[in-house]
């Protein structure tokens, strides 16, 4: 075949090449062009499923005791955990104005049931097996050892170990870790009083009904210095043998919010921020010596 014909035919094949071509297929320029923008940031605070949009609510019970809260108030954000609550609402993008506060019982915060009032809970409430079956929480934000409360003078006001302990009446707040802490650390020979509110427990031991409060450590010292004169702290155990006790922030079971809320914890730590909040407000442990 004549060269001249074999480009003409090389020619024809190209054109047609191209007319075959499928028309879907658009160059890698034109492909890039046109990808779509990517999603926004998980855990922006437009994109976070809350209760309310656009606003982020927090539950605690009332009265919001000292030191973890100052004046019965949440929202000023003061205390060891109003300052948390604060921190956390403003590491996800949220101003004051933009958080509610909602009053939940303690006990009511984990119990299984209706829909939760709230997107997150703080209430010195202790990350635990049993409630993780009915409720999410966060990462640890505090580590908190137990103490116990008598009145000076009381029968075990001198005692420097758990053993001494073994014959006291002891009174705790029902649902609270210490009532656990009594039963599998303490193990006293009778088991111990279970009292509705911090208060009841309190008012017995004021009113000599019990020897001795079991408590977190910080409730402790508050409790010593402002709600039972001539009291004081026998001394702190841990309430298990093996991992620290810590609090979290308790959510509805599958919210989504948790890993957002994790992610600010992160930072708060990362930054001593949170470390910063607990040297501000939470009390030195000297003065509580270590029971065993």
């Amino acid at each position: 075949m004549p060269r001249s014909a074999l480009f003409l035919a090389a020619g024809v094949l190209a054109l047609a090449s191209v007319a075959c071509a499928p028309e879907d297929q658009p160059s890698t320029a034109s492909a890039t062009a046109a990808a779509p923008a990517s999603s926004a940031a998980p855990c922006a605070k437009d994109q976070l499923k809350l209760i309310t949009p656009g606003k982020l609510t927090i539950g605690t019970d009332k009265p919001a005791y000292e030191p973890w809260f100052k004046d019965d108030d949440p929202a000023n954000g003061q205390g060891f955990e109003g300052a948390v609550a604060a921190a956390v609402a403003t590491t996800l993008g949220f101003t004051p104005a933009e958080v509610a506060w909602e009053v939940v019982p303690f006990d009511s915060s984990f119990a299984p049931g209706p829909k939760k009032k709230f997107d997150f809970d703080i209430n010195q409430i202790s990350i635990t097996p049993e409630r993780a079956k009915a409720v999410d929480f966060s990462d640890g934000y505090y580590a908190v050892k137990q103490a116990v409360v008598a009145l000076d003078g009381g029968s075990i006001a001198g005692a420097t170990s758990l053993a001494a302990l073994k014959g006291a009446k002891i009174g705790v707040q029902v649902g609270t870790t210490a009532l656990q802490a009594v039963q599998d650390v303490i193990k006293p020979d009778a088991e111990p009083s279970v009292f509705n509110q911090q208060i009841d427990v309190v008012t017995a031991l004021k009113n000599k009904q019990i020897d001795a409060i079991v408590l977190d450590l910080p409730t402790a010292f508050y409790v010593t210095a402002a709600q039972i004169e001539g009291s004081k702290i026998v001394g702190q155990f841990a309430a298990t043998s093996g991992a620290p006790e810590e609090f979290g922030l308790l959510f509805e079971k599958g919210n989504p919010l948790v890993s957002c809320v994790n992610q600010a914890l992160g930072t708060l730590k990362s930054s001593g921020e949170l470390a910063k909040i607990e040297g501000q407000w939470l009390t030195s442990t000297a003065g509580a010596p270590e029971l065993s």
